[in-house]
């Protein structure tokens, strides 16, 4: 089991109706994206990472970590957002920092700045959010959501047999990874190259072995089209709703009130 997965099964918010917390993070999400306003993006993550933390119990340490992942990704955007490149003749105003290449120029303005800062601010706030309903909802009850909201049962039958071979994958390429390190083959940079290139055939070639039994084993227990369900029990909670309420209100008001102004 991954540890994210584990997190959603075990933490102290996994009693709270999947419709509340989807509710509460896919609209703080579709806010922030729709405003791209710093302070909403600011509160929003502020927010969803007490929500984590202190709600969830999720530790500090692995909420960072997961903090980390798409940081490459944001970097390499930010590079490109901050760091301008002109001709030596051309008058750019504000300039923080500027270093000359014969005709042409690199430099930094406060504009740059701003809008990198607002473009990781609004990242940051979306990924809080996802990273709320994915580490305090299982994805089965994700899923007992989206069938109560008529979403077409082959998607949902995709999404659930997707999910489930990426434990099949890791599992599979664990144990691969394993013998081969056993065998000394990852001592060498050529031998690591030899053996990569080998676990991925293996693993391919393992991954359709088990997605060819486990279409046997659902035609053999008489699977057609649907795939039957049985869901967990949730209950509302007025509490609940209100608390949604009041910090959708105000995450709304500060920007109505304070929107635009940094």
């Amino acid at each position: 089991m991954l540890l994210i997965d584990k997190y959603a099964y075990f933490n102290r918010l996994k009693h709270i109706h999947p419709v509340e917390k989807m509710t509460f993070a896919l609209f703080l999400l579709l806010f922030a994206l729709t405003v791209k306003d710093t302070i909403v993006s600011l509160i929003t993550f502020a927010v969803m990472s007490a929500f984590i933390i202190l709600g969830a119990k999720i530790p500090l340490r692995y909420y960072i970590k997961l903090l980390l992942l798409p940081g490459f990704f944001l970097l390499s955007g930010i590079l490109t957002i901050v760091i301008s490149f002109a001709s030596i003749k051309t008058t750019t105003p504000h300039v923080l920092w500027s270093v000359e290449f014969g005709y042409w120029k690199l430099f930094i303005t406060e504009n740059n700045i701003k809008i990198a800062t607002k473009l990781i601010l609004v990242v940051l706030s979306s990924i809080s959010c996802l990273y709320f309903l994915t580490l305090t909802t299982p994805v089965n009850a994700i899923l007992q959501v989206l069938r109560k909201l008529k979403v077409p049962q082959l998607l949902i039958e995709i999404i659930e047999i997707t999910y489930r071979f990426i434990f099949v994958f890791l599992e599979t390429a664990l144990h691969i990874y394993q013998a081969q390190n056993s065998r000394l083959g990852y001592m060498t940079m050529k031998k690591w190259l030899h053996s990569l290139g080998l676990l991925i055939s293996s693993l391919f070639i393992n991954v359709f072995k088990r997605a060819k039994e486990l279409t046997i084993a659902m035609d053999s227990r008489g699977y057609t089209e649907d795939i039957m369900y049985i869901d967990d029990n949730y209950q509302y909670s007025a509490v609940n709703w209100i608390i949604i309420t009041i910090i959708i209100a105000s995450i709304v008001a500060v920007y109505l009130l304070f929107g635009g102004t940094l």
